[in-house]
């Protein structure tokens, strides 16, 4: 119950990002993760390619004290680039940042089949104190990585959201086909250490009141899980 009340709250609170909205590649992801009971998300990115200026005493990134110079969810082009270059006053940075999505989930069973991390990024210096630092040639070079890691980025995107749907399918397969009390059983690790008892005892009692009182406990005093997922190796 606090976990639902939590997730409403979440869910009907104004988008802070500085788009505003859900980036159109991952809706149907996010949706998918919030039409479940056991899910609901707290932040997301598709994938941007993004030029950031960290100013003339900047030692290292910084998004929140960093000067947005270009931002965008899709391929990108030198011209822009080079235009945003030319207000740059300390060390700009060009990034390509993939997927990123912040879930809460409500018990650690369900957050076992989100935990996906990825290296697919770029982060490379462009200029040092508003002087740049390479040539043309090579700024094209990048984008041209950038774009292909953004096309790359959406793939990923795609082939995550089908797996994950393939999991959920599943999941929801195995709850239906077994008895609450032998899912209990299975996902309760210290039932799993402890000798034999007797059958109706185990199935019985021993689960049904005493597990029931842990679990209920537990959704009160931590209604979820936080897991960042950075799909690639899926």
């Amino acid at each position: 119950a606090e976990f639902r009340k939590w997730k409403a709250q979440c869910l009907s609170k104004a988008d802070l990002s500085r788009k505003g909205s859900v980036d159109e590649d991952v809706v149907e992801l996010v949706q998918l993760l919030n039409g479940r009971e056991q899910f609901f998300t707290t932040s997301s990115c598709a994938g941007r390619i993004i030029l950031l200026d960290q100013g003339i005493n900047g030692s290292e990134v910084q998004k929140q004290n960093c000067c947005w110079l270009l931002v965008t969810h899709k391929p990108c082009v030198k011209d822009d680039v080079i235009v945003a270059l030319k207000k740059a006053n300390g060390d700009a940075i060009l990034k390509f940042e993939p997927l990123v999505l912040h879930v809460q989930c409500r018990q650690l069973q369900d957050a076992q089949i989100l935990a996906v991390r990825s290296t697919h990024g770029l982060e490379v210096p462009l200029t040092h104190k508003g002087k740049l630092m390479v040539t043309e040639e090579y700024i094209n070079f990048l984008i041209k990585i950038a774009n292909q890691k953004m096309e790359e980025n959406k793939k990923r995107i795609e082939r995550f959201y089908n797996c994950l749907q393939h999991a959920l399918e599943k999941e929801t397969i195995s709850m239906t086909s077994f008895p609450k009390e032998k899912i209990r059983e299975k996902n309760n690790s210290s039932y799993t250490h402890k000798k034999k008892r007797n059958p109706e005892k185990a199935c019985g009692k021993y689960i049904t009141e005493e597990n029931n009182k842990e679990l209920e406990n537990d959704d009160h005093d931590d209604p979820g899980i936080s897991v960042t997922i950075f799909p690639e190796d899926y």
